[in-house]
């Protein structure tokens, strides 16, 4: 079973994102605030969970949830200040959209910038820890999954209903066959060929 809080007795919120390593796409990232004694079992690590149980759990946080919130950052966004600021910044915008302010912020990871006066923790594998972390991590990964199905109806080509803009063997051909889209992060190394293609 997850830990509840990393600090007692406060309003900490669990921060984490999805679609950091794609090749297309926004970063999205979602801040969570959960009650002091919630419980929900079968919540984990996003990654762990199948894609039905996580959309399962996604409405069963947000009605227990004290405050949760998602946000994004797109993929101009991310070529303009890069991937690890964009996640920060994505977590940033998600705690601005909180209709309460935390005591304390718990990371998945081990890089933040700090937000406002609020102390925050880093948590290698925080995911797989503290559930409001792993109840972040899933709201972060569904609403993003969201995202890339609707990308995908306009851009069948890339197989994006499935891979998610992630940089499968089926993407990397279609980008070498179709070319890249409006959606696609030009500062990630799209091409085998990067150099030569001059991206």
């Amino acid at each position: 079973m997850l830990l509840n809080n990393f600090v007692k007795n406060c309003l900490e919120a669990g921060c984490d994102e999805a679609g950091r390593g794609c090749l297309a796409g926004p970063v999205f990232a979602a801040a969570v605030i959960l009650p002091e004694d919630f419980r929900l079992e079968l919540l984990n690590d996003s990654k762990k969970l199948t894609e039905k149980l996580r959309y399962q759990l996604r409405p069963v946080i947000e009605s227990a949830a004290l405050s949760w919130a998602v946000a994004s950052f797109d993929n101009n966004e991310i070529d303009a200040v890069n991937i690890l600021n964009a996640s920060i910044f994505s977590m940033h915008r998600a705690l601005d959209m909180l209709k309460l302010r935390p005591d304390h912020i718990i990371v998945d990871g081990n890089r933040f910038r700090s937000y406002k006066d609020t102390p925050y923790t880093t948590v290698i594998k925080g995911d797989g820890k503290y559930l409001s972390i792993a109840a972040a991590s899933v709201l972060a990964k569904t609403y993003r999954d969201d995202y890339m199905i609707k990308l995908h109806n306009k851009h069948p080509e890339f197989g994006w209903l499935q891979n998610k803009g992630y940089p499968t063997s089926f993407h990397r051909s279609a980008i070498q066959k179709y070319g890249i889209t409006p959606y696609h992060r030009r500062s990630f190394k799209l091409y085998e060929t990067q150099l030569t293609f001059g991206f």
